[in-house]
């Protein structure tokens, strides 16, 4: 056995360089922990050197495979001690959106695998229920926690309800909502939900609590606060206080308080509340989650091991009946220097030197898309004054935070909240300015009623622009951009376009400045661009284009009626480069192949796609969405076109997203699965030409 002095390189910490192995020295607590059962015996001191040994373990993680590193870092302590506190699984806990839940995973039988998190094969990068059971709510959108959290208490006081009836009736019946968990006092298990203080801007979380708070089930919300200007608690008094007031008795004390004040005259039992709630705001704040029902203990140390304990077990054995919110202070990135002082706290990285923090940096020949379009829209800007850039929570991620650098006063980050993104969008287009929404196809979701109604109905000039469409690769089933093209392509008034290109998403975005007849949409993916045919012809509303025509100038001439083959792909969005390597390889078989840039799916080209289906023995549509969408609307024409009979209707296939929530993997890999590559577009054909 070597000596203490004698460490081999792989048991190194991270602070010397030399290894960046999670695995952890034989000798360290981290490594006994197989499951949150084994923190059970720890003392709190050894809950403050488990909770070191953590943070080391995920800074070393992620710095191998990359993902979100500044969100784990700053709830290593508050992971650590709600493992040690309650019991998980048997206890819910719920981590809203998720990206925070490295920590939690390495505690809870996933320390193996956590080298593989965001990998092809590998762990989520979110909470996934068919992961782990210690992942009881699937996450990826945020501020969904409370909700159903709430669900999960109801739940169980319906069983615990059912329950009880059946011991009174003597039943012997093992109906399977009868089966529960109980506490030691009878009352169930535990459910808490850790949401962050920018997940609380959206709407849902406040109708999430306004219905908690007046349900009064059991349910202990963690507000993780790590953004809001609310500075953190210091010196023995503060810890006192906060102890105190999450105290079994200050509880119990309150309550009794409660019901005295309750028998008082009316002007003296609203000033005996006043002092009370005044006692309560000078020991932390919290007035108006108390008014929402909850009992507010705060703001607590998120990093003071200390406090957390005793805040955490005072609220598990408390017999106060109604939802907690207990607001706990964090700092983002806590515990590595890099990330502290980076402007995001690292939030999202790349691979990287755990030493520097220095990521990783590929090479590119071209712009990713998004700063295409922000770089765009400025220009655009810089010629009309009407036009806003509306973003929801991810200025950078759209290229809102560089249009915000020319135009702050026309640049809104309204939060989380989508659905007021749009409906905000929609009253600056009411009174004539030129709003540019912009939002991930995967969150622009969150919102369609809104789109539906405010936007659509009213057919204001809103411009959607559906940044991450299509699929993404390590962020997996939560954040794909599948569904834009169908959900959006059966509104009235609405129009869509998709880019294939950087010269067209270019064009596109100045097509869209430009256009006030109704709502219009242009969706493009994540990632670096692709750049060519910049020779094309200019947008035109509902006109596509041949892009490629064996035995053609090119590209070729925009009439179609001439150009005859065996095959015609017809390509929308990105996809056309696919297409196009697809023709090559179709043609050294012989075969003659058209290629055309759809541009829009609502309008349709209809002469365009009416021609080519004419002059073409088959047809192949293909996108970058889910069944329902492009080649759907190119089906239901050409089927409902008088010109075609079955005797000349062409071959149609129709290649889109697989009708399944694809895992994450390397993008290229995504799209190999999905049969959106040039191979697929061949072997879709085989015997069928």
């Amino acid at each position: 056995m070597a000596k203490p002095h004698e460490k081999d390189d792989k048991d190194q910490m991270i602070d010397n360089g030399k290894d960046t192995s999670v695995i952890q020295p034989p000798s360290s607590i981290l490594s006994k922990i197989k499951t949150p059962a084994d923190m059970k015996p720890l003392s709190d001191e050894e809950l403050r050197s488990l909770a070191d040994e953590l943070r080391s373990a995920v800074i070393k993680a992620v710095s191998k495979t990359g993902g979100h590193l500044g969100a784990g870092l700053g709830v290593v302590e508050l992971t650590t001690a709600i493992h040690a506190v309650f019991d998980t699984p048997d206890d819910k806990l719920i981590w809203d959106v998720g990206h925070q839940c490295y920590p939690h995973k390495i505690l809870t039988g996933r320390k193996d695998q956590i080298e593989t998190i965001r990998q092809g094969g590998g762990l989520s990068g979110f909470t996934k229920r068919g992961e782990s059971e210690y992942d009881p709510f699937g996450a990826g959108h945020s501020s969904t926690s409370i909700s159903a959290a709430l669900g999960m208490a109801v739940a169980r006081d319906l069983k615990l309800q059912c329950h009880s009836e059946r011991e009174a009736e003597e039943s012997h019946d093992s109906n399977e909502i009868s089966q529960l968990t109980l506490r030691n006092d009878g009352k169930g298990n535990h459910v808490i939900a850790v949401i962050g203080d920018g997940a609380m801007s959206a709407g849902m979380a406040y109708e999430a609590m306004n219905n908690a708070g007046d349900m009064k089930s059991r349910l202990i919300v963690i507000l993780n606060d790590n953004e809001m200007s609310i500075a953190p608690p210091t010196g023995a008094m503060s810890r006192y206080l906060t102890r105190m007031v999450s105290s079994k008795g200050y509880i119990n004390a309150r309550e009794f308080g409660k019901k005295i004040t309750d028998a008082l005259p009316g002007p003296i039992r609203h000033a005996a509340k006043r002092a009370e709630e005044g006692v309560r705001v000078a020991a932390g704040g919290g007035s108006f989650f108390e008014e929402m029902g909850f009992y507010y203990i705060g703001p607590v140390d998120g990093h003071d091991m200390d406090q957390l304990l005793t805040v955490l077990r005072n609220a598990r054995d408390s017999d106060h009946e109604g939802p907690f919110l207990i607001h706990v202070k964090t700092q983002k990135g806590k515990g590595f220097t890099p990330a502290e002082n980076s402007a995001d706290k690292m939030h999202g990285v790349k691979k990287f030197d755990v030493i520097t923090g220095d990521q990783v940096k590929g090479t590119s020949n071209t712009p990713a898309y998004t700063s295409v379009f922000a770089g765009q829209l400025i220009k655009e800007a810089q010629k009309d004054e009407r036009i806003v850039a509306i973003n929801a929570a991810m200025p950078d991620g759209t290229g809102c935070d560089k249009f915000a650098e020319h135009f702050p006063a026309r640049s809104f980050d309204v939060g989380i909240a989508e659905q007021h993104a749009v409906t905000f969008a929609a009253g600056l287009a009411a009174e004539g300015m030129k709003p540019f929404a912009c939002i991930y196809s995967t969150f622009l979701q969150r919102a369609y009623d809104q789109i539906v109604h405010d936007v659509a109905i009213q057919n204001l000039p809103v411009r959607f622009m559906i940044d991450r469409a299509g699929l993404v690769g390590a962020d997996g089933a939560t954040h794909a951009g599948s569904f834009d093209i169908a959900y959006l392509a059966c509104l009235p008034n609405m129009t869509l376009m998709a880019a294939s290109s950087i010269e067209e998403l270019e064009a596109m975005v100045t097509f869209a400045a430009d256009y006030n007849d109704g709502p219009i949409a242009l969706r493009y993916p994540r990632g670096e661009g692709i750049s060519f045919n910049k020779d094309t012809p200019p947008i035109a509303l509902g006109k596509g284009y041949i892009a490629y025509a064996t035995q053609s100038s090119s590209p070729p001439k925009q009439d179609a009626h001439d150009i005859k083959g065996d095959i015609v792909i017809l390509s929308y969005g990105t996809r056309l480069e696919e297409s196009l390597k697809a023709a090559k390889d179709l043609e050294a078989q012989g075969k003659t192949i058209t290629v055309a840039d759809a541009r829009f799916a609502k309008p349709l080209d209809e002469d365009l796609i009416r021609t080519l289906a004419q002059n073409h023995k088959t047809l192949i549509t293909i996108e970058e969405g889910s069944r329902g969408g492009f080649g759907s609307l190119v089906l239901e024409f050409i089927h409902n076109d008088p010109t075609f009979e079955h005797a000349n209707m062409p071959k149609i296939r129709t290649l889109t997203l697989p009708d399944i929530f694809q895992d994450h993997d390397d993008p290229k890999k995504q799209y190999e699965t999905a049969g959106l590559v040039a191979a697929s577009i061949l072997s879709s054909l085989q015997g069928k030409t």
